[in-house]
């Protein structure tokens, strides 16, 4: 069953807020008190000015290690948002095209059927390539030009652009081949975002766990089993639990090449985290992933970003052809540009859904909003059973943006 522990007070909350953000670190502990929380960190930059920054707990509750303020968590798919940053960046420096064919900048990706897929269908999960059906190893992973070799073989599950589905980890394989071969330098997608996003913003975020980083800082996952799933259907949609516990399904297979993937616990391995999977095993500081997606939300010029590409983020999703319901997910969902954007069941951000960001297994969220200069991330340790809106997440959400902001509840039932 899902780990849980007891909190002590000393350790619920730590960190501060900035005056009129009071309510944020209320509902911060009340998700240790009444939510189970065994360690979280939260962080708000608003108009580039940290005005939340909470973290408490334990990272690791097994030997009861205190969550400190330099701890590292991994966030699993709250990862594809940063990655995105990356492709963003490209963007606005003129490499890389939203619109154009994906073969323009990597001709061997036309193979199979898919020479017209645009950039834009593939981070919108609509190229139909969430599935790999090559079998894949811990050490394929380390080889980006067997990678690359494998992912511009496979052909399409659907005609791309007619439908979508998550594409739970291939999606940040194929935005990292695809920054590899418009990047003048050739950079993989965690140097590339090491080197120009996070060292000029000064970011503890990483997409591969670089050597020289102190494993001891790691926040230790205390993640559930997929069996342990059918228990909380209630909380996650049941043809999803379904598909994900059929071995055969486009589901299960989206998330368990390498087997080892299909587990949130496998991401308290070393070499795991080693590896660059940018969909899945970014880990960093709390604080800096929401920093980052702040200088997306207000367009800062450290990174130079361009308005094309900020619009672009802020501008509503192109919808596949045939509808919205998810061929992996088995809900609907709204995708663009790597990011999810707010629609009905997933409402976040202000009204004129400008938002966007990416939630991860577990219960992670990180996301911009613009019409108010906000980044935001949550992410904690012990793995909940939501696709979105976990209720610790939402809870200081809500606090955010009805106590602090006066804008609209952030559930659509509230």
């Amino acid at each position: 069953m899902v780990f849980s522990i007891d909190v002590p007070t000393e350790l619920e909350v730590q960190g501060d807020v900035a005056e009129g953000y009071g309510p944020v670190a209320d509902a911060f502990r009340r998700n240790v008190r009444d939510r189970g929380e065994v360690g979280a960190a939260c962080a708000v930059v608003r108009d580039g000015e940290v005005v939340v920054d909470l973290w408490g707990g334990y990272r690791d509750g097994h030997r009861r290690l205190p969550w400190a303020e330099d701890t590292l968590v991994t966030m699993f798919s709250t990862t594809k948002g940063v990655a995105s940053m990356a492709v963003a960046l490209a963007h606005a420096r003129g490499l890389v095209d939203y619109d154009a064919p994906v073969a323009r900048y990597w001709p061997e990706f036309a193979a199979a059927g898919k020479d017209a897929v645009t950039v834009r269908q593939l981070l919108s999960h609509q190229a139909g390539l969430a599935v790999i059906d090559s079998p894949l190893d811990v050490d394929d992973l380390l080889d980006l030009d067997r990678m690359a070799a494998v992912i511009a073989a496979q052909a399409p599950a659907w005609q791309p652009g007619t439908r979508h589905g998550y594409h739970g980890i291939t999606l940040g394989w194929y935005e990292g081949e695809l920054i590899r071969r418009v990047d003048p330098d050739g950079r993989s997608l965690g140097r590339f975002f090491a080197e120009e996003i996070a060292r000029p913003l000064d970011l503890d975020v990483h997409i591969g766990l670089p050597d020289d980083v102190d494993v001891g800082r790691l926040a230790f996952i205390h993640g559930y089993k997929p069996a342990e799933m059918v228990l909380h259907v209630h909380e996650l949609p049941w043809r999803f639990v379904a598909a994900f516990l059929n071995p055969r399904s486009a589901t299960a297979r989206s998330f368990a090449n390498p087997a080892v993937l299909a587990e949130l616990a496998s991401y308290n391995r070393i070499d795991i985290l080693r590896a660059e999977i940018p969909a899945a095993n970014g880990t960093g500081r709390v604080r800096d992933v929401a920093r980052a997606y702040g200088e997306f939300a207000t367009g800062d010029q450290c990174l130079g970003l361009d308005e094309a590409t900020l619009s672009a983020l802020r501008d509503p999703a192109t919808p596949p052809a045939e509808g919205l319901e998810d061929e992996i997910l088995k809900v609907e969902t709204t995708f663009s540009l790597g990011y999810i954007k707010p629609f009905p069941r997933f409402r976040f951000g202000t009204a004129a859904d400008a938002a966007f960001g990416t939630p991860g297994a577990g219960g992670s969220f990180g996301f911009a909003d613009p019409d108010v200069g906000i980044g935001f991330c949550y992410a904690p340790n012990r793995s909940g059973f939501h696709l979105w809106d976990d209720p610790r997440e939402l809870a200081l959400r809500d606090a955010l943006y009805v106590d602090c902001l006066a804008e609209r509840p952030q559930h659509p039932d509230r």
